[in-house]
C-alpha cells in the first residue's frame, strides 16, 4: 500500500487512539492537524516555521491549484512538494467541497460539477476523473475521491442524493486513479441521518480504501447531531484504516472527536481566526484587537511556548493588528498554530499514558469556563 496505518496505543475509557500514519513523505503520529494550505501555502506561514510549531502534515486544494497556478505547471516544477519546499506529507481535498460552497456558481451532474471560477467567472468541469488526474499531477502522499457535500439544514431526498453521487464518483476515482505512491481515501456522506451515514460507510468501506474520510459535517449542525453522527459511524469504520473528520479545528471538537476514534482533522479556523485578530488560548478565544488588551504587556497566553509568546506581549501585537502590519497577523497565526498542534501532541501523550479521559475533561472544563466568562464579559461591554 503507498500509505500504512498502526494503532499503537487505544484509550481504556473512550474509543480515542495514538496511531502511525506512514508516507513516502515521512510519518505522522495520530490523532493530528493539518495545517491547511489552500494555494499551496498555509498563509503567512513558512514550511520552516510550521515545522517549528509542530506541523507533521499539511493540506492543500485541488480546486484552487488547478485554476492558479494549474497542475501542469505544478507538475513541471517537481511537484506540489518541490513547489511549496515542503518535505514532510501533503493531503490534498478533491475540491469538492470549495465547488459546493460556489452555490449558484455551479450545477451538479451526474457526470460531475459544472462551474464558474471565482476567479474570473470562466466555466470549468469538474469530474472524477479530472479530480484523480489533478490530484496525481500535484504528486499528494494522500489524494481524496471526489464527493458532493450539502450543507447543513437539508432535506433526506438532498442528502440521499449526496450519498448517491459520493459512491458512484468515488468507484469511478477509484478505477481513474493509476498513481501507484499516492493513497486514495473514500469519503462517507450521509449529513445528519444516522441511516444515510450507515449505507454511505457500508458503499464506501466496501470499496476497501486505505483510509476514509467523514465529509458533510461542521457544516452548520449543532455539535451534538456530529458527535451523534460519529457514534454512529465508529463501529463500522474499519479499525485498521486511518479516520479522518474534514473541516473540524476548535478545541472542543478535536477533543470529543478524539474521544470517538478519529485520527485526522483540518480546519481553517486557527489560522483564520488569527488574521481576525482573535487567539486560542486554555481559557478560551481572545480576541487581542479589542481595546481591553491595549495596556496588557502579558504574553497571548502566559506559559505558552510558542515564539509569539516568548518574545511579545498583547499590547505590541494588539498595535501592529490596528496599525496593519504583517507581524501581527503572523504573530497571532503562529500562537494558534502551535496551540492547536500542541493540544493534538498532549492529547496523543494522555493516549499513550492511559489518562486521555481525564486530560480532556480537565482541559474542557478550563476552556468552556473561559468561554462562557469571556462570552460574558463582551456582552458586559459590548466588546467580544
Amino acid at each position: 500500500m503507498s500509505v500504512s496505518f498502526t494503532v499503537e496505543r487505544g484509550c481504556p475509557e473512550t474509543k480515542a487512539r495514538r496511531g502511525h500514519l506512514e508516507t513516502r513523505h515521512g510519518g505522522v503520529e495520530t490523532p493530528a492537524f493539518m495545517p491547511v494550505g489552500t494555494q499551496g501555502t498555509v498563509k503567512v506561514m513558512t514550511p520552516e516555521e510550521l515545522r517549528d510549531v509542530g506541523a507533521q502534515i499539511v493540506l492543500s486544494n485541488t480546486y484552487h491549484l488547478m485554476l492558479r497556478p494549474g497542475a501542469d505547471l505544478i507538475a513541471r516544477a517537481g511537484g506540489l512538494h518541490r513547489f511549496m519546499h515542503w518535505e514532510g506529507p501533503i493531503l490534498t481535498d478533491s475540491g469538492g467541497f470549495q465547488v459546493f460552497s460556489l452555490g449558484h456558481l455551479r450545477q451538479v451532474t451526474p457526470e460531475g460539477v459544472i462551474f464558474r471560477s471565482h476567479l474570473d467567472g470562466s466555466i470549468h468541469r469538474l469530474t472524477p476523473q479530472q479530480a484523480m488526474a489533478v490530484q496525481e499531477a500535484l504528486g499528494s502522499d494522500i489524494a481524496m475521491c471526489l464527493d458532493q457535500c450539502v450543507a447543513y439544514p437539508a432535506s433526506g431526498e438532498e442528502f440521499a442524493r449526496a450519498v448517491e453521487l459520493t459512491t458512484r464518483w468515488a468507484e469511478i476515482c477509484q478505477k481513474a486513479h493509476s498513481r501507484p505512491d499516492q493513497a486514495l481515501f473514500g469519503i462517507i456522506q450521509g449529513g445528519t441521518s444516522a441511516d444515510l451515514r450507515r449505507r454511505s460507510c457500508e458503499e464506501i468501506v466496501g470499496l476497501d480504501f486505505p483510509g476514509y474520510a467523514i465529509g458533510g459535517l461542521s457544516v452548520g449542525e449543532p455539535k451534538e447531531l456530529l458527535f451523534e453522527m460519529l457514534a454512529v459511524l465508529e463501529p463500522l469504520l474499519p479499525a485498521d484504516r486511518p479516520r479522518y473528520l474534514m473541516g473540524v479545528g476548535s478545541p472542543d471538537l478535536l477533543l470529543g472527536a478524539i474521544a470517538m476514534g478519529v485520527d485526522l482533522f483540518d480546519c481553517v479556523l486557527p489560522t483564520r481566526m488569527a488574521r481576525n485578530g482573535t487567539v486560542l488560548t486554555s481559557t478560551g478565544r481572545l480576541v487581542v484587537r479589542n481595546a481591553h488588551y491595549a495596556e496588557d504587556f502579558s504574553p497571548l497566553e502566559p506559559g505558552c511556548g510558542c515564539y509569539a509568546c516568548r518574545h511579545y506581549t498583547r499590547a505590541y501585537i494588539r498595535h501592529l493588528l490596528k496599525a496593519g502590519e504583517i507581524l501581527g497577523v503572523r504573530l497571532t497565526t503562529i500562537h494558534n498554530l502551535y496551540f492547536t498542534l500542541s493540544l493534538l501532541d498532549r492529547a496523543r501523550q494522555a493516549i499513550a499514558a492511559g489518562t486521555f479521559a481525564r486530560f480532556s475533561r480537565e482541559f474542557l472544563s478550563v476552556y468552556e469556563a473561559g468561554e462562557r466568562a469571556r462570552k460574558k464579559e463582551a456582552m458586559a461591554v459590548g466588546g467580544e
